[in-house]
């Protein structure tokens, strides 16, 4: 059996310090913060391939780069010692880390050189290394297919909708007819947003909590709404409390109304549906229509909810009822839906499949990094 060895973090990488951007004229280089992408330079600080570890902010937002990039002072940059370990194995190694645990910080989370350096790291063989690398790899780069399949099908979808209910284009040459939202094809309506489908608020879930024996569901906030997915920090409730009208399942549309304006398909599995949240419940409408339309108004909510003198903007119920939606006659929504409907499913299933490929690299993680399971007990599998 290969001997896997110990190593500190520090013996495998040299840690650098990020430096100010401010001065960086607009490119295409990206420069990363604590917090992710904050804009773009004309220049890298480094070429990589590279691991950024925060060094204040978000602790656990670790980044992997084997492109040029930049990096802001809240972030430290890597150079790995290829002879002894794959960037990526090292990435992945790191990941499973919780560097919020080792913060120094006060007011602001924190990160030291020392503290950094001193993580205990195992590595096999650097053979292995590239093995176990493939595999995760694999996933990874699936997932990362499905997410740029979905970009374009989403681009699609927003196209063929602002032709039809936005610009009228295959209608141009037809008859018209005036309304409160100027001329549209004849034969089709005007209602509100609130016509076309049902609005459902979410429940305050921390009144209810799991009773004792039953297994707690996630609770869907603003938080899990906004990276797609619920994880080991949701909270947990009680679904035989909050009844199935909560139950939030693939494919519902969500609206969070509150603090965060936004429209997304949810895709992560089973959860309650946390207050300052809709489920969007189409009313006899294709389930694109009502998305599409809900997404149309985002913007006005958005500016809506910024003009209100609270500390957290929101938007009111009576704003569906004076959002307005251009609703087709009969034929001309079958035709429509022939194309959308294919789209949105295929987005729904991208999504479906990319979570349980992150699922099951979740899981393979820390028992490939751990030596626990053997690379040839899986590769035939994957």
């Amino acid at each position: 059996m290969e001997e896997w060895k110990e190593y500190k973090l520090g013996e495998v990488l040299t840690i650098k310090y990020g430096k100010d951007h401010k001065q960086l004229a607009d490119g295409n280089i990206p420069i990363y913060g604590s917090g992710g992408i904050i804009r773009y330079g004309e220049r890298p600080i480094s070429e990589g391939p590279s691991i950024l570890i925060p060094r204040k902010g978000s602790l656990n937002n670790i980044i992997y780069s084997d492109k040029p990039f930049w990096t802001v002072d809240t972030m430290f940059w890597t150079i790995i010692n290829i002879e002894v370990a794959n960037p990526l194995f090292i990435y992945y190694s790191v990941c499973k880390k919780d560097f919020a645990s080792l913060n120094v910080g006060s007011a602001v989370p924190s990160l030291t050189v020392p503290i950094i350096e001193d993580v205990d790291i195992l590595l096999p063989s650097k053979f292995t290394q590239d093995k176990i690398v493939s595999i995760l790899k694999s996933l990874d780069d699936k997932i990362e297919i499905n997410r740029r399949i979905n970009d374009n099908l989403e681009q699609q979808a927003q196209a063929l909708f602002k032709s039809w209910f936005v610009d009228f284009e295959p209608f141009k040459d037809g008859e018209l007819e005036e309304t409160e939202l100027g001329l549209i094809p004849k034969a089709w309506g005007v209602v509100s947003l609130s016509a076309i489908a049902d609005y459902i608020n979410g429940l305050a879930m921390q009144k209810y909590r799991p009773i004792e024996g039953e297994k707690g569901l996630p609770v869907l906030k603003i938080k899990e709404l906004g990276q797609g997915n619920t994880d080991d920090s949701s909270e947990l409730c009680s679904p035989s409390l909050i009844g199935e009208k909560y139950i939030i399942g693939d494919g519902d549309i969500i609206f969070s109304w509150s603090g965060t304006l936004m429209v997304k398909v949810w895709c992560g599995g089973k959860c309650g549906l946390n207050q300052h949240l809709f489920v969007v419940e189409p009313k006899d409408y294709p389930h694109w229509f009502a998305y599409q339309w809900t997404k149309h108004h985002l913007d006005n909510f958005i500016h809506i909810a910024k003009d209100k003198a609270v500390t957290m903007g929101h938007i009111k119920r009576g704003e569906l009822d004076k959002a307005k939606v251009v609703v087709p006659d009969g034929t001309s929504m079958a035709a429509i839906d022939t194309m959308m409907k294919p789209l949105h499913r295929q987005i729904i299933s991208n999504k479906i499949e990319s979570r349980r490929l992150a699922s099951l690299r979740d899981t393979l993680l820390p028992r490939l990094m751990s030596g626990e399971l053997k690379v040839n007990e899986i590769e035939n599998a994957i």
